[in-house]
């Protein structure tokens, strides 16, 4: 009985927050949770346990209140929640940065019978079809919004907004209960192979211009180009040139030095077997693990990466000197509604 209970003292599990069910970030996280607790649980008495959410908006406030110690985030939701802008409203200043991780890849997908042009502006043509952009307060809905925004497309008046997770918005579109959908994932998503394989050439993943992507990167230069050749999907017979933003791996900074340590070392240790299991993490390389990152390295991270020898941009170094507060209880209340 001792034995028993000094395992369980020396272990220290932490939640890993990821995304729907239907997407890239959870399988990605219960495979990375898996090679942690493998490796890491004997040795240095660490264990991560994955688990679903909404995506990246719900995961900053799971952080915010200590219900995660982890997360998985777009990107944008990495810049927004440090800098305190979009639907963050205040600095998120415990947020560490750990890794960049996979392209998170826009998959604005619409009826093929309502295509035009075949590319973004096609969603000014819709009277008021129902169209999903993600799960009420997921980070794919907000993205999804700030996207059509930042375009000049009039979604309040021309779509009407169903809010559904990534594997029942597939079953919708093949069901006829909506027009369209965006499934911002890293490739191939299993909710649009569902949909091709199902579809065919009656659902359209529409293209980007150089002036959509240009206009997107005018406040946070996060995307870049992403192609799909031909057969990426079921059915899918045309080149499609899409657009994609860095995935980021983030955590509080009161989790102790060695654990961030040790969890990032394992992940780049490991690239392969995280690549064996989904496609989506063969965008990540060690040259760009520190690219797309808003807030600073977590010291664990930042030991690692410069024990690689990893070029880190100054801004991504926390000066220890400065003064921080991560553990304002009642302004972190405040901060994500």
């Amino acid at each position: 009985m001792t034995a028993c209970s000094d395992e369980l003292n020396r272990t220290r599990p932490y939640v890993l927050t990821t995304g729907t069910t239907g997407g890239t970030f959870y399988p990605v996280g219960v495979a990375l949770a898996t090679i942690v607790h493998a490796q890491l649980s004997q040795s240095q008495g660490i264990s991560l346990t994955a688990i679903s959410s909404a995506g990246s908006f719900e995961n900053i406030k799971l952080l915010r209140d200590n219900q995660a110690q982890f997360a998985i985030l777009q990107g944008q939701f990495g810049a927004w929640s440090w800098s305190g802008e979009g639907p963050v409203s205040n600095p998120q200043s415990y947020i560490r940065s750990v890794s960049a991780l996979w392209k998170n890849v826009e998959h604005f997908v619409l009826l093929t019978e309502l295509v035009d042009q075949g590319d973004m502006m096609d969603l000014q043509g819709l009277d008021g079809q129902r169209y999903v952009l993600g799960a009420r307060n997921s980070g794919a809905e907000q993205t999804g919004r700030f996207i059509l925004e930042t375009l000049g497309i009039p979604w309040q008046e021309k779509i009407t907004l169903a809010y559904m997770s990534y594997g029942p918005t597939s079953s919708a579109i093949q069901d006829g209960n909506i027009v369209g959908m965006n499934v911002p994932a890293g490739a191939p998503v299993s909710a649009i192979t569902r949909a091709y394989a199902q579809m065919g050439n009656r659902i359209t993943i529409l293209n980007w211009t150089q002036q959509q992507l240009d206009l997107l990167n005018a406040r946070f230069p996060l995307w870049d180009w992403y192609e799909f050749p031909p057969g990426t999907y079921p059915n899918q017979e045309r080149l499609v040139r899409t657009i994609a933003s860095p995935n980021v791996l983030v955590t509080r900074e009161d989790i102790p030095e060695d654990t961030v340590y040790n969890i990032t070392k394992l992940i780049w240790e490991n690239l392969a077997i995280l690549q064996e299991i989904h496609g989506a993490t063969r965008d990540m390389h060690m040259e760009i693990a520190v690219q797309g990152l808003a807030a600073p390295l977590h010291a664990g991270a930042l030991r690692y990466y410069r024990e690689v020898g990893l070029d880190i941009p100054d801004r991504l170094i926390l000066d220890m000197n400065t003064t921080q507060t991560p553990h304002d209880t009642d302004a972190a209340q405040e901060t994500v509604q």
